[in-house]
């Protein structure tokens, strides 16, 4: 259920509200908009039926929800949620691209990445401290030796970090480096993890399952937003399907889908859904023009030598060539760089 509240209704009008679905047992979640104020019931319908809400000093009206997925949905905001992480925001008029390793592997790579990530144009760095690899004889992360490199490229760059944590044990200490949390497709319906981070401050990353509908990626979500923490961003980085010539199968019509369906940001991963670092700048392209937020991309100063997904990374002249193709192609769209 949302409850609508009147233009001009009061701080006290509004905690009244709270205080009658809190004495029902029921959870209010507050959306503060430019023009609205709505109040997110979630609890017992029959409960929280019987409060005569449109008898409220400031209430307008009760609106049912009637998509699973309730805080995350456009009935219950239909204005887009900007994501800021530091000095950047995702979902605004930018495109907004992070660049940066699969793997932190060294001083030396991780410092050389962020600085040509930063000179192209970047607005985050990424790269993985913690690996979940399909092979447990894989590399599988440098762990806190891994942070702390990242936590020194964001000192050397200005730009704010995102990695995965993979474990709810972890969640406490990635989030002391990081500065965006990104749960992993292989981890999207880990619920106890998206509970977990649901109770930080630092904004998420939710990348969609390998094999996951939208409704459950968004229904994941719902799990990280109904925690506390609205700062969500998800991420298409392609689906599971017959198809063999790429690693995955990107899903670009995602895109707009979820803009109808839900408020918050959503992003393009290229390189792991393909596998295939050709094919990173076309689907690049492509997620600006069906509506994206923005794309994660894998970089590196040598994709022949990376410890992990090398043939899906650009060589760093690559992409400040795509980061020049993308500020080009970004204007005719209505976007910024």
């Amino acid at each position: 259920m949302m409850i609508v509240m009147r233009d001009g209704s009061s701080d006290e009008q509004v905690q009244a509200v709270i205080d009658k679905l809190h004495e029902v047992g029921a959870e209010a979640h507050l959306s503060r908009g430019e023009f609205k104020t709505i109040i997110g019931a979630i609890g017992d319908r029959e409960r929280i039926s019987l409060i005569p809400f449109e008898a409220l000093n400031g209430v307008d009206s009760v609106v049912p929800i009637m998509k699973p997925y309730k805080l995350v949905s456009r009935e219950f905001q239909q204005e887009y949620s900007v994501v800021k992480v530091g000095p950047t925001e995702f979902g605004g008029e930018s495109f907004v691209v992070i660049a940066g390793p699969c793997a932190v592997e060294s001083e030396e790579q991780m410092v050389a990445t962020a600085k040509a990530a930063r000179a192209a144009g970047a607005g985050m760095l990424r790269g993985g401290a913690f690996k979940p690899r399909t092979s447990p004889y894989s590399f599988q992360g440098m762990g806190e030796e891994g942070l702390k490199l990242l936590a020194l490229a964001r000192e050397e760059t200005g730009l704010p970090v995102v990695t995965e944590v993979v474990d709810v044990r972890h969640v406490e200490l990635v989030a002391s480096y990081a500065d965006m949390l990104q749960i992993g497709a292989r981890n999207m319906q880990n619920f106890l993890l998206l509970a977990e981070v649901g109770m930080q401050e630092k904004p998420v990353m939710l990348k969609r399952g390998l094999s996951n509908t939208i409704e459950e990626m968004l229904m994941a979500a719902e799990y990280v937003v109904r925690g506390g923490n609205a700062g969500v961003i998800l991420c298409e980085r392609g689906i599971r399907t017959f198809e063999t010539a790429t690693r995955n199968t990107l899903d670009l019509s995602c895109i707009p889908l979820v803009k109808e369906l839900s408020h918050l940001p959503i992003i393009v991963d290229p390189s792991h859904a393909t596998g295939k670092h050709e094919l990173i700048a076309p689907l690049s392209k492509g997620a600006l023009a069906v509506g994206a937020d923005g794309i994660m991309i894998e970089i590196h100063p040598d994709p022949r030598a990376a410890l992990c997904d090398g043939p899906q990374s650009l060589r760093l002249e690559e992409y400040a060539l795509l980061m020049d193709e993308l500020r080009s192609l970004a204007p005719a769209l209505g976007r910024k760089m």
